[in-house]
């Protein structure tokens, strides 16, 4: 059965296992969130997990509301940039970083006009380095419930704890914060290269939600 997600910027890694491990369709009519990682992921510097967070353009109707697949980030703000130095500062000692550099940099020099656009890219990037096919099947329309998918939609809330405990890998500032869980996937890539992909290939994704 597939299993229904939501199309994250950089995703967790729990949401990168899913993605590599089960058949998934991603939700795209849903309506945008706040405190969620559509428009976040965390990565760890030397002061510890940091917060990326890409500004957005509030736009919604009267009740304040709009369709994620609508929301546009800030470009006026210079978020990419910053975003893209704060990578360089948290992973240029790390043991890949160099390697995948190029693949990931072109994501913080394009312009990109929506959301939900700029975080299908990442995914595929993300994807791309895995060695993995990318998988692209989106739904046609919103449901609260559904019985044809297993919903992992919940892993979007980026203020749960993570619902599968992670083994630990080694991690650039391991020696000063200890393993620092709940990260982007970009934080697996940069420290474990070609060896992420067996790593989340053996995350237990038995979690009761699901």
């Amino acid at each position: 059965m597939k299993f229904l997600l939501h199309p994250t910027y950089c995703p967790d890694i729990i949401t990168a296992a899913v993605a590599v491990q089960k058949d998934i369709c991603w939700e795209v009519w849903d309506n945008y969130q706040k405190q969620t990682y559509r428009n976040r992921c965390y990565i760890c510097t030397d002061q510890g997990r940091h917060m990326l967070s890409i500004p957005i353009k509030h736009a919604g109707g009267a009740e304040g509301r709009q369709l994620y697949r609508d929301v546009r980030p800030d470009n006026q703000y210079p978020w990419q940039r910053l975003h893209w130095r704060s990578l360089e500062t948290a992973y240029r000692s790390s043991p890949f970083f160099e390697f995948f550099e190029e693949d990931f940099a072109p994501l913080f020099h394009r312009k990109f006009d929506f959301l939900l656009d700029f975080n299908f890219q990442t995914i595929e990037t993300i994807t791309q380095c895995l060695d993995q096919d990318n998988k692209t099947e989106q739904t046609t329309h919103f449901q609260k419930e559904t019985d044809s998918m297993i919903d992992a939609r919940f892993l979007v809330n980026a203020k749960a704890q993570p619902p599968s405990p992670q083994s630990t890998y080694t991690q650039v500032f391991q020696d000063k914060h200890g393993f620092v869980s709940g990260l982007s996937v970009l934080d697996l890539i940069f420290n474990e290269g070609n060896s992420a992909l067996d790593y989340l290939q053996n995350i237990n994704l038995n979690f009761s939600h699901a």
